[in-house]
């Protein structure tokens, strides 16, 4: 009899492949196209260059699209290592190199849970925090600070947070947590 043949998984999607360079710096092959595309965005044709170069002045740009945004500090140091001569251009290897650098960073040094949940806890009012973050304690916040924020106002920032699920359902802990790294709160 012969011998049987694997049923062939045509709804598996081929997983991409590590290039060269996204092994060299540990990241997967998805976070090397996302770093493509954002380097992308500003990049400049340059003789030489193949994939091209972006101007000094757009990296960090291109790191907050990548929701990977440094600090001042991070920021001089890594112009001062993509760009050593002050041409003000980057190219595309060390940009990656310095955008896998934040995204182990992030891995590995994010806020702690407990930091996360106790933020949350403030804005929610205390309580368990398992319970979404609201219209209301966001009112409450504010009239808190003592900041006259309108409404609608308030209202877009719950429907950005929860990608536009409405406002009805609030913003569930990670939808916080993800915001709040965004805005650089946490790395």
């Amino acid at each position: 009899m012969p011998p049987k043949r694997k049923a062939a998984a045509a709804s598996a999607e081929p997983k991409e492949k590590q290039s060269k360079l996204a092994k060299e710096h540990n990241i997967s092959a998805r976070q090397e196209r996302e770093i493509k595309e954002a380097f992308a965005l500003f990049a400049e044709p340059m003789e030489g260059e193949k994939e091209g170069v972006i101007p000094v002045k757009d990296v960090r740009r291109a790191m907050v699209a990548l929701g990977i945004p440094p600090t001042k500090p991070e920021l001089k140091e890594f112009l001062e290592i993509l760009d050593p001569d002050d041409e003000g251009y980057a190219p595309y290897e060390p940009f990656v190199a310095i955008c896998a650098l934040k995204l182990h960073a992030k891995d590995d040094g994010g806020p702690a849970s407990d930091e996360v949940d106790e933020a949350f806890r403030l804005f929610t009012g205390g309580g368990d925090g398992d319970g979404p973050l609201t219209l209301a304690h966001l009112k409450r916040v504010a009239m808190t600070l003592k900041q006259d924020v309108d409404e609608q106002l308030l209202k877009d920032m719950i429907l950005e947070a929860n990608g536009g699920a409405g406002v009805g359902k609030g913003v569930a802990r990670s939808e916080f947590e993800e915001v709040m790294r965004r805005a650089g709160a946490w790395k």
